[in-house]
């Protein structure tokens, strides 16, 4: 017996040495994950040397530990969010998807922009985090689940707008297009390239160094809370917001027939009592609720959020521009250079389609004092009093005022994102 407490001394000082040794091969490793074997990525069949080599080559088990940068473009209908989308689409690094929540709209809440409804919104919000979360991650298959009617083979030619963006127009997505092809309409994409096919896309996404995502779907900043402080995510939110007066007469225009008693209040001088004032408030309450939030500074924003007023980014293009990519900590290259001395000094004739990017950014950012009558005018800042002011949104005291001032009626501010 007097030699058993050496052997239990000697088999304790093994065990300790076998469990440092395997701590230190296990933090030795950078840690990864291939959370679902298939025969694309990891096989549970295969040696396990064979399967770490496979699982640190698969693009999914990587991607969410890299530094890629998510960007999200929060805005509202007519805000000259396609225009700020063009800012990210140019840039050859960066994976741009235009409007992928439509999906989830149509296909589960088709009557929306009816429906109030509390729970509609829920279902839809809910519905829209996943999906986004999902296409950082560069999953566009999980798209699948709301275009109809449903892919064959990860093929679609029903993707909401598939020629605004650069990348679902280009090599490897599309293989059919020459050196002559590089600069294609949105049209023209669609008829050369024909249906899209995901995997190819999803490969394409994954080949980018950074995602970015336009919306007009998400009301608020803080619908996006889960996502931001999604560690697997590297996700900074820039807000677009526009002068309310300047949303309005860009519906009235081009959403003609929703807008339709607005603009016979505009043209007879007369309101009609059935006028929907919520296209107008809702647009109003939404911004103030969402640049509060940000302007609040809560800590999970700290780093991940950047107001940016439309007629700031209009007067003065280039330099705004720098300021969202400093923020954003991506290179801005040549491509969004030019692309801004292309298509911000056109004239009234350059915009030939309704979502249309080119035409005189400054003189586009004014032009609503001209298209509304001064009662409408108003009746705007009455009912949006409380965001034109939160925004520096000047108001004018009479028709002639609002005709003479121009541009000054933004007044000069920085809203500076907080790190």
């Amino acid at each position: 017996m007097q030699c058993s407490w050496k052997a239990v001394l000697l088999l304790a000082l093994a065990s300790i040495a076998i469990q440092y040794t395997a701590i230190r091969t296990f933090t030795a490793k950078s840690f990864h994950s291939c959370p679902i074997p298939n025969p694309v990525n990891c096989s549970l069949s295969q040696d396990a040397d064979a399967a770490d080599r496979l699982c640190d080559e698969s693009p999914t088990s990587t991607y969410n530990l890299s530094r890629k940068t998510h960007v999200l473009i929060l805005a509202t209908t007519r805000s000259g969010s396609s225009f700020v989308g063009q800012l990210f689409n140019q840039h050859f690094d960066v994976f741009y998807l235009f409007e992928p929540l439509y999906h989830v709209q149509y296909t589960l809440i088709p009557k929306l922009t009816q429906s109030k409804s509390t729970t509609d919104r829920r279902v839809m919000l809910g519905a829209s985090r996943d999906l986004l979360r999902s296409l950082y991650d560069c999953d566009l298959y999980f798209l699948e689940n709301y275009i109809k009617p449903p892919p064959v083979n990860h093929t679609t030619d029903r993707l909401f707008r598939r020629g605004a963006s650069k990348a679902l127009c280009s090599p490897p997505v599309c293989e059919s297009l020459g050196a002559v092809d590089l600069h294609l309409e949105e049209g023209d994409c669609v008829k050369k390239c024909g249906t899209l096919n995901l995997t190819l896309a999803t490969e394409s996404c994954r080949e980018h160094g950074h995602v970015a995502i336009k919306t007009v779907r998400v009301p608020e900043v803080s619908d996006l809370r889960a996502l931001v402080e999604d560690p697997r995510l590297n996700l900074k939110v820039i807000q677009l917001v526009r002068d309310p007066r300047g949303i309005l007469a860009s519906r009235s225009e081009t959403f003609r027939d929703t807008y339709r008693l607005w603009r016979i209040w505009d043209g007879t001088g007369r309101k009609p009592y059935n006028l929907d004032v919520t296209q107008l408030t809702t647009v109003c309450e939404d911004f103030g609720n969402s640049v509060s939030t940000g302007l609040n500074r809560p800590p999970w924003l700290k780093g991940k959020y950047m107001l940016v007023r439309y007629e700031d980014l209009a007067r003065n293009p280039m330099k705004k521009t720098e300021e969202i990519y400093d923020f954003l900590g991506i290179p801005m290259d040549s491509n969004v250079e030019r692309w801004i001395q292309n298509n911000t000094r056109g004239d009234r004739s350059s915009s030939k389609h309704k979502y249309g990017t080119v035409r005189n950014s400054a003189a586009t950012a004014e032009k609503w004092r001209f298209r509304l009558s001064y009662e409408i005018v108003a009746f705007t800042q009455h009912a949006c009093q409380q965001v034109l002011a939160q925004l520096g949104y000047k108001t004018a005291g009479s028709e002639e005022e609002l005709k003479n001032l121009s541009i000054s009626l933004v007044e000069e501010r920085d809203f500076l994102p907080f790190s």
